[in-house]
């Protein structure tokens, strides 16, 4: 019986996808969050998540730190993106950081419950108009690189690195996790070192890196 997560800030398109897992899968267990927050949050509470369906610009979600997060402390768990962006170069990078698919939000149902069913039988799954172009775009080295530096992240490292990003210092850290400040150094050390970061400023920017600007923010400016 999978178990598939609906990460989702709009409520109708919650309920295409909901009702295009239980096509693809009468037996699927479906859960529902609104924020990226939420999504960790059910993931730390629910061991047996398979599928989580990203939207890629969801509130707390920056693009491709979301993905990030979840394949840093839920490896196990596979990701599918959903966004309304459509560029090959950012599927691409979507590919190069682990996501199993990627789903147009201009798909029909058909498409939903294809790339549903597909992605629960352990196969990646493109639009068949994007596939093409995604194949033709070029892998960005520092794309592949950060990847792999990312997954070298213990998910507690990860979720540091966050903290820092959102610029917090080591107290404020410490706090939020409920551990001791001179864990938080520890915890420094070794990003910086995985990173290759000089410093929090840098380590920050690193993963800021990942954020890739809204469509709809962008016609609406």
């Amino acid at each position: 019986m999978p178990k598939l997560l609906i990460a989702d800030d709009h409520p109708l398109f919650r309920a295409a996808l909901r009702g295009a897992a239980a096509d693809a899968a009468p037996d699927v267990v479906t859960r529902e969050a609104e924020t990226l927050a939420g999504v960790l949050a059910l993931l730390d509470a629910e061991d047996d998540v398979d599928l989580v369906l990203l939207d890629l610009h969801m509130p707390g979600n920056h693009g491709l730190a979301g993905l990030a997060a979840i394949r840093a402390q839920f490896p196990a768990v596979a990701v599918v993106l959903v966004s309304a962006n459509e560029d090959p170069l950012v599927v691409r990078r979507a590919l190069d950081h682990g996501v199993a698919g990627y789903i147009p939000k201009s798909a029909g149902l058909g498409e939903l419950r294809d790339a549903i069913r597909t992605v629960l039988a352990c196969e990646q799954w493109l639009p068949p108009a994007l596939r093409a172009a995604v194949a033709r775009a070029q892998s960005a080295p520092e794309d592949t690189d950060l990847a792999a530096r990312l997954a070298s992240l213990t998910p507690q490292q990860f979720r540091v690195l966050s903290l820092v990003a959102e610029g917090l210092l080591n107290k404020q850290i410490a706090d939020r996790l409920d551990v001791q400040e001179r864990t938080i150094k520890a915890h420094m050390s070794a990003i910086f070192e995985k990173l290759g970061a000089r410093n929090r400023t840098h380590a920050g920017v690193i993963l800021r890196g990942l954020e890739i600007t809204d469509p709809a923010q962008r016609v609406a400016g």
